[in-house]
């Protein structure tokens, strides 16, 4: 937390460029993809703690509205999934933990490093489903959670960007994920 917190920091000390940087604006459509690791604690319950890597990929939708500067203030909205999923099977038990669709919901400020680069923080709501087997019996659940995360725009050319970012998202049930996902985005 304390490094987001200062990386945070670093987002609004750009904010301090030179002025032909200047602030997006408007509307901005992404397509994500990369690196997602879901963690849950049972340490509670003696069992210990279990992460597993996959994929995940999404769609976003945001509203960025400048304010004077190189600083804007926007709205994030979010659809993603994730390939990610843990089995255990010992041959008499069989049991499978994996991820469904994540819903996102937050606010951002981004603020224009030079005229071709971005730096954004955002934080904001997140429900993720949760689905488990065992032993052919099916069940799911969704949990609530936070998300923080940090990223970076590099323009590529007319109203078109290339994007990195870095997620944590910590959700009940001691259920947390972090993501590292690229994508490509438009403004319009």
């Amino acid at each position: 937390m304390k490094k987001i917190t200062i990386a945070l920091a670093a987002v609004v000390a750009a904010c301090a460029t030179p002025a032909f940087a200047e602030a997006p604006s408007g509307v901005r459509t992404e397509v994500l993809v990369g690196w997602d690791r879901v963690s849950l604690d049972l340490n509670d319950l003696g069992l210990g703690t279990y992460s597993e890597d996959g994929v995940g990929f999404g769609l976003a939708l945001g509203y960025d509205i400048p304010t004077t500067g190189n600083v804007a203030f926007g709205v994030d909205a979010e659809v993603s999934d994730s390939s990610t999923k843990y089995v255990y099977d010992d041959g008499v038990d069989r049991a499978v933990i994996s991820t469904g669709r994540d819903l996102y919901v937050g606010a951002r400020v981004t603020a224009a490093v030079n005229p071709k680069l971005n730096l954004y923080g955002k934080v904001g709501y997140t429900n993720a489903r949760i689905k488990g087997e065992l032993n052919g019996f099916k069940d799911g659940e969704n949990g609530d959670g936070v998300r923080l995360g940090l990223g970076a725009q590099l323009g590529l050319g007319g109203n078109s960007y290339g994007l990195l970012e870095y997620r944590y998202s910590n959700y009940e049930s001691n259920f947390s994920r972090n993501q590292v996902l690229a994508g490509v985005g438009l403004r319009f």
